[in-house]
């Protein structure tokens, strides 16, 4: 058996819209699952206390404060210093952990991985600035894989220098993560051929094509899901559009094939033969297994789950922390990017 590297991943308890006790049951079984895992969990004294007395490897982090969902994320950030967000990120920062797995409010969570675990710095023709942090998650592809998608809504608003960082970051996550050894990056946008696309586009092309050795040309939003490119990059703006598109077509077509096979008695018959099939399909597109969308650029993993957890995301979630921990993401993303200078 392999031997795993031991590593210690903070667990915001608060993180999400379910209770705090689907969290802690997940943080449980990830826990069982990987002997080398050792979790901070972050939240309230009466919740992280009595769970740390009860399980071995796990250490209780106090932060009484949560932000809620519909709280605005910058204030938030800046006004709940004690919160369950804040507190974890600062967790990574000082060292008490590697990575952080939340499930809770996206914008928050990029806020404060910003403010406290901090980005890489990048030199620039203007001078060093923070390097612009994205949002990258595998998604599930027709050729059976997966597609490393970013900017997904980390930074809507780039410039065409920026984009190249983000697929350089996204090939390291690709070839770290996913094990694609020389990742093809496609650029987002309205028409395959090389004159496609909007200002801003035509503008990207000509770095990707000096900055990636794989980079394979301009995509359309299809190609998110085809299989024909395993990293497809855009500004946050419009990945963020084009995520959300996504999903609400994958939800609506579910929906549809429940009403049409719940409308009829032959329907109810045929979905008892394709049931597995069905929530097979159902659990490869709800991102479950990977846990969560990575904040890459920061000098420590954040691994932002979605709002409707359950205890197997966070158990997979807080494992895929580890494992991009052990896997030595932050490092491999800041080698991918040579203007990072500290």
């Amino acid at each position: 058996m392999e031997q795993l590297e031991p590593v210690r991943v903070a667990v915001d308890v608060l993180g999400g819209d379910e209770p705090a006790q689907v969290v802690l049951d997940g943080i449980a079984d990830a826990l069982a699952k990987d002997p080398a895992l050792t979790v901070l969990a972050v939240g309230p004294a009466a919740l992280v206390e009595p769970f740390a007395a009860a399980h071995e490897r796990a250490e209780a982090l106090v932060a009484e404060d949560a932000i809620e969902m519909g709280d605005d994320p910058i204030r938030a950030v800046m006004t709940k210093r004690k919160s369950s967000v804040v507190v974890g990120c600062r967790a990574v920062k000082r060292g008490q952990a590697a990575g952080l797995f939340s499930a809770g409010s996206t914008g928050a969570l990029v806020a404060a991985g910003t403010a406290y675990i901090t980005p890489f710095k990048v030199q620039t023709d203007e001078g060093t600035r923070p390097l612009r942090p994205c949002i990258t998650s595998p998604i599930p592809n027709r050729a059976g894989g997966f597609t490393v998608f970013c900017d997904m809504g980390g930074s809507p608003d780039v410039e065409p220098a920026d984009l190249v960082r983000f697929a350089q970051m996204g090939a390291a996550y690709a070839r770290t993560v996913l094990g694609v050894a020389s990742p093809r990056v496609g650029l987002l946008s309205n028409g395959t051929e090389e004159h496609k696309g909007s200002a801003f586009t035509k503008a990207c092309y000509p770095l990707l094509a000096e900055a990636l050795p794989g980079f394979a040309g301009n995509c359309e939003g299809g190609d998110i899901t085809s299989g024909a490119f395993d990293v497809v990059v855009c500004d946050g703006f419009t990945g963020n559009v084009a995520l959300k598109a996504t999903e609400g077509a994958a939800k609506f077509l579910m929906g549809e094939i429940k009403d049409a096979l719940m409308g009829s008695l032959a329907g109810k018959v045929a979905a008892l033969l394709v049931g597995r099939s069905l929530r097979s399909v159902r659990d490869r597109l709800s991102g479950d297994a990977h846990g969560g969308a990575m904040l890459l650029g920061l000098r420590g993993v954040l691994l932002i789950g979605h709002g409707a957890t359950s205890v197997e995301a966070v158990s997979n979630g807080t494992r895929a922390t580890a494992a991009a921990i052990r896997g030595g993401l932050v490092a491999k993303v800041a080698e991918a990017v040579p203007e990072i200078v500290s």
